[in-house]
């Protein structure tokens, strides 16, 4: 049997980096972890291949070889999802599809001939037990949530690894608290499942083994979902596993009450992290109390921020604006905390009600449902009417976008975080990518961007401040860059 496993093209998106990635000679950020995750599950005898179309194109020789497709994606990869069954059916071969696009929007591929819904370690296996007696169903789904100790290691060997900037890890899934515009509790659960130290460093293992240096990105949508087993288990054993090893930093998502606890910061820093995503949302307490993110409540934010980044890990953050208690100050509002914070990667978005969600539910009840989410919160759309007028509200998300990816505020932003960040080690191992990277961003940046006088100041600026931090100034004005390439492209 040849199983030729698909992944869709993402969008031009800030998440994407496109306009950052050829700077180090990268197609894409991230490999598809589910797909090498399932090619795991598969029976050894098969004969499997991959295909992520974001790092080559689907060609008809690939479609020829196989038996079967197995597709993954995300909602924002939707469209590109449909096009890639209608060329499979095409073809002739059976497909298969799973993964957060699917599980919620499965009705709406009627091409696709089987679902694996929900997680794989579950619903996987009884389709492959029904395939070997010929009658598979159409779709397999539940409503359990998988013991991750079954999880195996992926399939690293499935792909061209010096496409990617970096690779996937993921530790746990679950997280204990409910916002109410997120659906990862309606996909994954309260509670915070978790694979075994083991398990992940036998991962890591894999991976140094097959030759790879780079960064290392756990997944998990909060990191830190179990601090006792981290501090106890994992963190050490993750310490341990990079002595006398150079080149894996480690990066991941966590809630901003990472900022409360200090040996945890201090533990996660010795361990290799050194950049950490938290969803901050919004500096308006109202409209926390709204969506109910009552870990972000009755804190000063921006000082919670700064503890983080002085513990030595950088705070990426994700901003929305759309809320009901949402006041028309709230766009000076967001400009002004991101600024303050020297948060220099800000993903701000409008709000959307993915299916699944309590909001979702309200906004259906209220009958304000306006048209399918697009899986992109900062693409500039919603899919709820607001309770500003739309045309407030989009004007106020170009303001703020305008604003921090204009490169003087982009800059002084860099320099304010620098000031911050006071990293215990910088983990840095020069390869040919980061060389390309300079030479790139010396002609792109410094001698035909618009932002070279802003980017010279920045780099004689960390030289003379923060010697070690240059290698550090330097990506992070990469990314702004590719922030305002897609600004000026999609959004503003």
């Amino acid at each position: 049997m040849n199983i030729l496993l698909i992944y869709p093209e993402f969008p031009d998106t800030f998440w994407s980096f496109k306009y950052a990635l050829p700077f180090v000679g990268k197609r894409s950020t991230l490999p598809p972890l589910g797909l090498l995750t399932v090619a795991a599950m598969l029976p050894a005898e098969w004969d499997v291949r991959l295909v992520d179309t974001n790092v080559r194109k689907l060609a008809d020789k690939d479609l020829a070889w196989a038996d079967w497709a197995f597709i993954s994606a995300m909602v924002i990869q939707r469209e590109p999802s449909r096009r890639i069954v209608d060329r499979c059916k095409e073809a002739g071969l059976q497909v298969v599809a799973g993964g957060p696009l699917f599980n919620i929007e499965h009705e709406l591929f009627p091409a696709v001939d089987h679902f694996i819904l929900n997680e794989a370690e579950l619903t996987l296996p009884p389709f492959l037990a029904d395939l070997a007696q010929g009658h598979p169903k159409r779709i397999y789904a539940t409503n359990e949530f998988a013991d991750m100790h079954t999880t195996p290691t992926p399939r690293w060997d499935l792909l061209n690894r010096k496409r990617y900037a970096s690779m996937g890890i993921q530790f746990s899934r679950g997280c204990p608290f409910n916002c109410d515009f997120c659906n990862i509790t309606a996909l994954l659960g309260h509670r915070v499942r978790m694979k075994s130290s083991r398990q992940i460093i036998a991962e890591l293992d894999s991976l140094y083994a097959l030759g790879w240096r780079g960064e290392l990105f756990f997944v998990d949508d909060n990191f830190i979902g179990n601090k006792r087993f981290l501090k106890q288990d994992l963190l050490p054993a993750l310490t341990e596993w990079r002595k006398g090893k150079i080149g894996n930093v480690f990066f991941t998502e966590a809630s901003i009450d990472l900022a409360d606890d200090t040996p945890l910061m201090d533990q996660m820093v010795k361990a290799g992290f050194d950049t950490v995503f938290i969803g901050i949302e919004t500096p308006d307490e109202s409209s926390l109390k709204e969506c109910s993110k009552a870990q972000n409540t009755n804190r000063d934010l921006v000082e919670d921020v700064k503890r983080i980044q002085r513990a030595g890990l950088q705070v990426q953050g994700g901003f929305i604006v759309g809320f009901d208690n949402d006041p028309p100050s709230i766009f000076q509002r967001q400009i002004d905390f991101i600024q303050r914070s020297g948060i220099v990667t800000a993903m701000v978005g409008l709000l959307q009600a993915p299916p699944g969600t309590r909001l979702y539910e309200r906004m259906e009840q209220e009958g304000r449902l306006d048209a399918a989410a697009s899986g992109d919160n900062a693409d500039g759309t919603t899919n709820i009417i607001p309770a500003m007028s739309l045309e407030a509200l989009k004007e106020g998300y170009r303001k703020i976008l305008s604003h921090i990816y204009s490169p003087a505020p982009y800059y002084r932003r860099v320099r304010t975080f620098l000031r911050e960040y006071k990293p215990v080690h910088v983990p840095y191992r020069l390869r040919f990518c980061h060389v390309r990277a300079l030479f790139r961003a010396f002609y792109l940046l410094g001698i035909v961007g618009k932002e070279r006088v802003q980017y010279w100041k920045l780099m004689l600026w960390t030289q003379f401040r923060h010697p070690r931090l240059v290698p550090k100034a330097i990506m992070l004005a990469i990314y702004g860059y590719h922030f305002r390439k897609v600004c000026e492209k999609h959004v503003v």
